[in-house]
């Protein structure tokens, strides 16, 4: 489960105080699957960062499986979230020279897995969003939407049962946002829990709830009446 208790963040601009946080509450329950809606600069990025572990708030509490996030140690808390969190973002932050298959596998080397398993499991997530016939392609020599999904394979080399998603279909085309989104409900039907930040409303009715940010409150959310079944599955990535 995650929790935040009257969680607040404030930055100063130009002389003036900007609460990003404004006393936020909520409870997302594990398998949920959570969009964060809002208008730029309503705080949502913010929201994710801290609920991932990096970015530690003004005042309230953080918790993660009932662990309070921001009374961790650096250490401790950077070993939770390569443990439990999944971060993927719009930008992708691929390493430009690494393969398809070598970034797949960064998380697992800093994991210790021999190179064996690395290589196994990295091409296994590989072929199951549809790049196996890409192992050996750089970013430079992949479509954006293949970055992206080369993305998301390396999100879930760690097996994080948390998935923290900002903004990902942002810079896609609707057939392959369509595709992502069709992939993220399959992952979180497997039971993963997953809060995902976006601007585009027809992303976030494939979510479970809607939460909506406004300078720094949630101001409302709804309930899907049900999840949406006419996407791709993820094989269809």
């Amino acid at each position: 489960m995650l929790v935040m208790q009257s969680v607040t963040k404030a930055y100063a601009h130009r002389g003036k105080t900007i609460k990003a946080l404004d006393n936020v509450s909520l409870e997302i329950d594990r398998g949920d699957f959570v969009s964060i809606v809002g208008p730029s600069g309503s705080g949502k990025s913010t929201f994710l960062l801290m609920l991932g572990g990096m970015l530690s708030p003004a005042s309230g509490t953080v918790l993660i499986d009932g662990q309070s996030l921001y009374d961790l140690s650096p250490e401790r808390r950077a070993a939770v979230r390569r443990e439990k969190i999944g971060f993927v973002f719009q930008t992708f932050n691929l390493v430009p020279y690494l393969t398809a298959l070598e970034n797949v596998q960064i998380p697992l080397f800093l994991a210790r897995l021999s190179d064996a398993e690395q290589k196994q499991r990295a091409v296994a997530l590989l072929e199951r969003i549809g790049l196996g016939d890409r192992l050996d392609h750089k970013p430079s020599e992949l479509s954006v939407g293949q970055q992206q999904r080369v993305a998301l394979a390396r999100m879930l080399a760690n097996d994080p049962p948390i998935i923290l998603a900002d903004e990902l279909t942002g810079n896609l085309d609707p057939e392959t946002s369509l595709a992502i989104l069709g992939f993220l409900q399959e992952v979180n039907k497997e039971g993963r829990t997953i809060v995902m930040v976006t601007h585009d409303m027809r992303a976030a009715e494939t979510a479970q709830r809607t939460l909506r940010l406004v300078d720094g409150s949630i101001v409302n959310g709804h309930k899907a009446t049900s999840q949406k079944t006419d996407l791709p599955k993820g094989d269809a990535v």
